[in-house]
């Protein structure tokens, strides 16, 4: 049976990326399923590798970008976040505290009108609001 760690050197092997440890560590924290900017990814590995900077985990995530391992979600006026690629989902940003969440939910045909000659490679749909963490907290006043 093979075990969580196997998958992520299998992942690695099958995109042609050397197994090294904080590239095992990044990949087995994203396995998480919570989208993770630089600095908490960072700050997790820091926790079993003991030195890394976030400079190399910018690297990794490049690299894993560009083999089509992780996915970035950028949140206007936030760091981006990051996921592992995997079936097409949308997102939910809270306006307040920057967390986003998977949302699975069709998505329309692109419309006839006003595109023409374009090739659309993707659509991607970003529904805005609060999370159930904040709707729980009293908003700030101005």
């Amino acid at each position: 049976m093979a075990t969580e760690r196997d998958a992520v050197v299998q992942r690695l092997r099958d995109v042609g990326l050397r197994v090294t440890g904080p590239r095992m560590e990044v990949l087995q924290i994203l396995t998480s399923g919570e989208h993770l900017d630089v600095e908490s990814i960072t700050e997790l590995a820091r926790v079993r590798l003991g030195t890394l900077t976030s400079q190399a985990v910018y690297e990794m995530l490049r690299h894993f970008m560009e083999t089509g391992l992780v996915r970035k979600f950028e949140r206007p006026g936030r760091p981006a976040v990051f996921e592992l690629a995997g079936e097409p989902h949308q997102h939910a940003l809270c306006s307040r505290c920057g967390r986003v969440a998977n949302v699975v939910t069709a998505v329309p045909e692109p419309p006839k009108k006003g595109l023409r000659g374009w090739l659309t490679a993707e659509t991607e749909i970003v529904f805005h609001g609060e999370c159930p963490d904040c709707r729980k907290q009293p908003t700030a006043l101005a």
